[in-house]
């Protein structure tokens, strides 16, 4: 009797985690499609912000394979670049250049963002970043998705940037926020990525 009670439970067990299992599968196929597309259009309106106009958004292959396989080297922390991209209008005119580059040397995790360049070959300047993924400390290194903070990349030139604490950064420098060196060297360390990306990984 006790064995067939055991051989009930254990059927009972088994068909439970069958079915639970079924279902959670049958949610992951049902909403993994809308997520995709969420993220997405996400990306796009971020590109759309950083260069407007763009009607078709072309990988530069090439420029991300080098560049990830140069910045291996570790000289802007943990980063990877997983797209670039050159916006085209309608009219198929190059608009300039878009990377999506992600920090791994967050303080809260992956920071994701994008960063958008204008301009003639070889005088790229920014037009921006936007953040794509964000978890950072509440209060401290999630400043960096205020105006404040972000507006400093902008018209930066494709040199390379450093951290100043000193608040007065200068024409290469960005402010560090105030508690949160770990994240502004993060995302730094990012754009620099990016930068190298438009520039030394466009060539050969």
């Amino acid at each position: 009797m006790i064995m067939a009670d055991n051989i009930k439970t254990a059927v009972t067990l088994f068909l439970i985690t069958l079915i639970s299992g079924l279902l959670l599968g049958g949610v992951y196929a049902i909403t993994k499609e809308p997520i995709a597309l969420a993220n997405q259009a996400a990306l796009y309106a971020a590109y759309e912000t950083l260069v407007p106009g763009g009607a078709e958004y072309e990988e530069q292959a090439a420029a991300t394979e080098k560049a990830n396989a140069d910045l291996a080297d570790g000289r802007y922390g943990n980063v990877t670049i997983n797209n670039v991209v050159m916006p085209v209008d309608a009219s198929g005119n190059a608009l300039g250049y878009i990377v999506d580059v992600t920090s791994h040397d967050g303080y809260g995790g992956d920071i994701q963002l994008t960063v958008g360049y204008t301009g003639e070959e070889g005088a790229l300047t920014c037009t921006g970043i936007s953040f794509l993924t964000l978890a950072e400390t509440a209060g401290l290194g999630m400043n960096a998705q205020e105006p404040e903070f972000m507006e400093q990349y902008v018209g930066k030139t494709t040199e390379a940037l450093t951290v100043t604490k000193s608040g007065s950064a200068g024409e290469h420098e960005i402010n560090a926020m105030s508690g949160a060196t770990i994240t502004t060297d993060a995302v730094t360390n990012a754009v620099n990525a990016a930068n190298y990306a438009v520039t030394a990984g466009m060539e050969g």
